[in-house]
C-alpha cells in the first residue's frame, strides 16, 4: 500500500506527463506537500513506490536538482527515449539534461486564502 507521499507525487507526475514536462525533486515533492529530504532521499523513496504501484507513471520525469543522472541508468534511458537530451556533464558517468528551461515546470505556489 502507498503511502500518502507517494500518493501526491504520483498525482504530480500525472500532471507532468500529461504536460509532456519534468521537474526536479524539490519541485515534485513540494507540489506532493512535503520537503524531498537530504539528497532527495524521501522523494527517491517514493519514486520506488510509484514505480511498484502505478508502472504506467513517467516517474523519470522527476529529475535530481542538479539535473544530473547517470550515463547508463534507466533514468537515462527513459529520458532520451522520452524525446529528452542528454549532454556530458563534466563528471564522469553523468550525464545532464539538456534545455532545461524548455524541459522543466514549476508550479506556481498555492496560495492559502
Amino acid at each position: 500500500m502507498a503511502s500518502v507521499r507517494a500518493e501526491g507525487v504520483a498525482e504530480a507526475l500525472f500532471e507532468l506527463k500529461r504536460l509532456d514536462k519534468l521537474a526536479t525533486y524539490t519541485e515534485v515533492a513540494t507540489r506532493a506537500g512535503f520537503k524531498p529530504g537530504a539528497g532527495g532521499r524521501t522523494l527517491m523513496t517514493c519514486l520506488v513506490a510509484v514505480q511498484r504501484d502505478w508502472p504506467h507513471l513517467h516517474w523519470w520525469r522527476a529529475i535530481p536538482d542538479d539535473c544530473m543522472v547517470a550515463k547508463e541508468s534507466d533514468h537515462a534511458k527513459f529520458l532520451t527515449t522520452g524525446g529528452y537530451e542528454l549532454s556530458a556533464s563534466g563528471k564522469k558517468d553523468m550525464m545532464t539534461l539538456a534545455s532545461q528551461q524548455d524541459s522543466l515546470f514549476t508550479w506556481e505556489p498555492q496560495v492559502v486564502a
